[in-house]
């Protein structure tokens, strides 16, 4: 394959969270560099966070490795020991089944930049600390249930 045509790469927007997670993904894109060259074993993706966005709900994953590098602006990991600034240069890795959530934000009004490269694993769980949600990925399905195992049907009120 070789070298990327970066204006001919797919863009991501959106998100696979169910309502009403999908809407706080506003202002979150991502570059799909590993899938505009061919790549099948790991993902690699540009991730542009607009002022005020956030990279996604925090999360951790059972089955996926993760690795995040900074190349534009300034993001706050936040993670379950607390908060760090991340600058160009800068880097975080997530090793598969840590159940350390983490997400990114970017507090600043200038647009964040970073660069995440992450396994593909054939069956993935993501989980998510801070809300009764899980995401399970088989091959190319992707489902959402609440952590007992129950199928999505919104968000269920505190107990």
């Amino acid at each position: 394959m070789g070298v990327l045509d970066l204006a001919a790469c797919p863009v991501k927007s959106g998100s696979i969270y169910p309502d009403p997670y999908a809407a706080m993904m506003a202002g979150r894109s991502s570059l799909r560099l590993g899938q505009a060259g061919g790549l099948t074993q790991f993902g690699v993706n540009l991730v542009t966070l607009e002022p005020g966005a956030m990279s996604s709900l925090r999360h951790w994953h059972e089955n996926e490795d993760e690795f995040v590098m900074v190349t534009e602006g300034e993001c706050t990991l936040v993670q379950d020991a607390g908060e760090h600034v991340m600058r160009p240069g800068d880097c975080a890795a997530f090793p598969a089944g840590d159940p350390d959530g983490h997400h990114f934000l970017n507090r600043t009004d200038r647009v964040a930049r970073f660069l995440v490269v992450g396994t593909k694993a054939p069956r993935e769980v993501a989980h998510y600390p801070d809300h009764d949600l899980l995401l399970q990925i088989e091959g190319t399905e992707a489902r959402c249930t609440y952590r007992d195992g129950t199928p999505w049907a919104g968000p269920r009120e505190p107990k």
